[in-house]
């Protein structure tokens, strides 16, 4: 066996000891220093490559891999990877927004990007019109009647969570460039194979990584992807005073998500297509809202700019009862069943899809919102939108089609 001339008599210091010239590793390492070496002070004061791997703080190389692939899917100026996507949402408001600024803001929302907006820049003196998806008749008009002097960012999701609304895209967009107001997109639910909003016009692109692109329900990460290099730099200001970037572990685990995006997606938009159209059929359920069925009150928007649907289906079992019966795996109490008795018995409303919150992983998962995600506990703010209290919101994974309408099949026959 070869072994590194790095031994315990070596002459050379462990501490400086380097990688052999001739690594060439396949997949991008993660590289933890917290501190970089210069050869000249000119190297130094070089751009990108030279002043940002300074400190870990400022850039590093695993971080910039990943940004580079997400912003090459985009197509835009630039990306910033942060270490949610909830600090992803926050340095665009904080980019954007000041005292005296005004925000309008599609609802309902991501319940976190709800409360930083009522719980935080409120505080700081933003003034926010809230205008509601699915009571507005023409989405795009109602932002333009919205608009003030002071209006400083239009902000909305490609799909809603957790209605599963969509906005007229192309329609606010032409009212955002008609008078001049950049326009941040939150595409999580999408996921950036099936929808680029800087393509269509976008200022702004914010994806949580945790969810289809890290994909393994294993990372929590966020990114923005800029069309403009002005705003790309800007945040990157921003980026480096708050401290708000992603870690290098965090970031691969992002990268090798990324490998295998686009599959899991056409898969997990498969899936859910079809899924979707079980719960229309079914009599115990009283509505499904999923982009990709005509019967979505949004459908031809969405088909207008998605390439699929994604994977993300509401549907609605009339009340709260029915929608806490069916996501809970109920176990029977075998305390007192005789030790020599091999009999055991277990009864389960689902077997495969998991009662989690969160979403865009390998696994399907099942949540009340208005018990788990927007209710009262997690949303504080008077004006938090309406859930009806029998919605459930599920995020398909790719499992066997079958296998995940079986179970949804056998939970529902349950109620």
């Amino acid at each position: 066996m070869r072994f590194s001339s790095l031994h315990l008599d070596s002459k050379i210091s462990a501490s400086h000891a380097k990688a052999h010239p001739n690594a060439d590793p396949v997949v991008v390492p993660i590289y933890h220093s917290s501190t970089y070496r210069f050869k000249t002070m000119d190297l130094y004061h070089e751009p990108n490559h030279g002043s940002n791997h300074v400190y870990r703080r400022c850039g590093n190389p695993t971080t910039e891999n990943v940004e580079v692939i997400i912003n090459e899917i985009e197509g835009g100026a630039g990306s910033l990877v942060y270490g949610s996507g909830l600090a992803a949402i926050s340095a665009v408001f904080l980019e954007f927004l000041s005292a005296g600024a005004h925000l309008i803001c599609m609802s309902p929302i991501y319940s976190g990007t709800f409360s930083f907006i009522t719980e935080t820049l409120t505080k700081f003196g933003v003034e926010v019109t809230f205008l509601e998806v699915e009571k507005e008749e023409n989405f795009a008009k109602s932002v333009e009647n919205s608009i003030r002097p002071n209006t400083k960012l239009i902000y909305f999701e490609t799909i809603a969570n957790p209605t599963m609304a969509v906005p007229d895209v192309l329609g606010t967009l032409e009212v955002a460039k008609k008078h001049k107001i950049p326009t941040a997109i939150d595409a999580t639910f999408a996921s950036p194979i099936n929808i680029q909003p800087l393509k269509l016009g976008a200022d702004v692109s914010i994806h949580s990584c945790s969810k289809y692109i890290g994909g393994h329900s294993d990372v929590i990460a966020g990114v923005v992807t800029v069309a403009n290099y002005e705003h790309w730099k800007n945040l990157k200001l921003q980026q480096f005073t708050t401290g708000s970037s992603l870690s290098p572990f965090d970031a691969s685990l992002v990268a090798r998500g990324l490998k295998t995006l686009a599959l899991r997606v056409d898969r997990i938009s498969e899936n859910a297509q079809k899924t979707a159209e079980f719960l229309e059929s079914h009599p115990k359920v009283t509505r499904v809202f999923y982009p990709g069925l005509p019967s979505h009150p949004q459908h031809k928007y969405a088909k207008q700019v998605m390439k699929q649907f994604s994977g993300m289906i509401a549907f609605d079992v009339g009340t709260a009862e029915n929608a806490i019966k069916l996501v809970e795996v109920i176990v029977l109490n075998r305390a007192h069943i005789p030790k020599l008795t091999v009999l055991l018995v277990i009864f389960q409303t689902v077997k495969l899809i998991t009662h989690a919150v969160s979403l865009g992983g390998t696994e399907s998962l099942i949540e009340h919102p208005l018990t788990m995600t927007h209710g009262k506990e997690e949303i504080r703010d008077e004006r938090r939108p309406d859930v009806a209290p029998g919605l459930l919101r599920f995020s398909v994974g790719l499992e066997n089609v079958s296998d995940i309408i079986g179970d949804l099949r056998d939970a529902l026959d349950n109620l």
